[in-house]
């Protein structure tokens, strides 16, 4: 404390250039003098710098407790961001997966559908060729049951206008019979 007041009593040189006795009550500035180094002396005894000393090591404590903090939620934001960027890669990976197994699933049911399309076109002409061909053989039988029962009539009037009798009747039934045998 005393250091301190010699310094204070070097610092105030123009103090001392002034006119009459320096420690003096009348001298104002001794009496500002006094008042500060009396003001310095109360915040000295009230132990106030090492109050503000402790409550700046508190702030600074606050401050360095906060800073730690976060550096940690950067820390750990920098992790949920690295794991939703994994995840968002597996997810369009996986969508990348779907999408080609669906396009490959598309091109299967195409070719099925193609396969089953030609199966069916198949199946229908081969019942239409076997409908032609029976309505052809119903055709065929329809024009030989006439023209057997045509010509079995034209070959009884004939027989009858130039045979008559039990030879006529003999070769008639031969006649019918032949016919008969040879188109069924």
């Amino acid at each position: 404390m005393t250091r301190l007041i010699i310094a204070l009593m070097l610092a105030a040189g123009p103090a001392l250039a002034a006119d009459g006795p320096f420690v003096s009550l009348r001298n104002t500035d001794f009496v500002v003098l006094l008042a500060f180094l009396g003001f310095v002396a109360v915040l000295v005894y009230f132990k106030v710098p090492g109050l503000l000393g402790s409550m700046l090591d508190k702030r600074a404590d606050t401050i360095q407790s906060e800073l730690d903090e976060a550096r940690s939620l950067r820390e750990e934001a920098q992790s949920l961001l690295a794991s939703y960027e994994r995840k968002q890669r597996d997810v369009q990976a996986q969508a990348d997966r779907i999408v080609e197994q669906a396009k490959k699933d598309a091109a299967a049911a195409s070719q099925q559908a193609q396969k089953d399309l030609d199966l069916s076109i198949a199946r229908r002409m081969q019942a239409a060729e076997e409908q032609i061909a029976q309505a052809q053989a119903s055709a065929v039988r329809d024009v030989r049951d006439q023209a057997v029962g045509l010509s079995i009539a034209a070959a009884r009037d004939i027989m009858a206008q130039g045979m008559r009798g039990d030879a006529a009747a003999s070769l008639i039934d031969a006649s019918i019979d032949a016919v008969g045998q040879r188109l069924h």
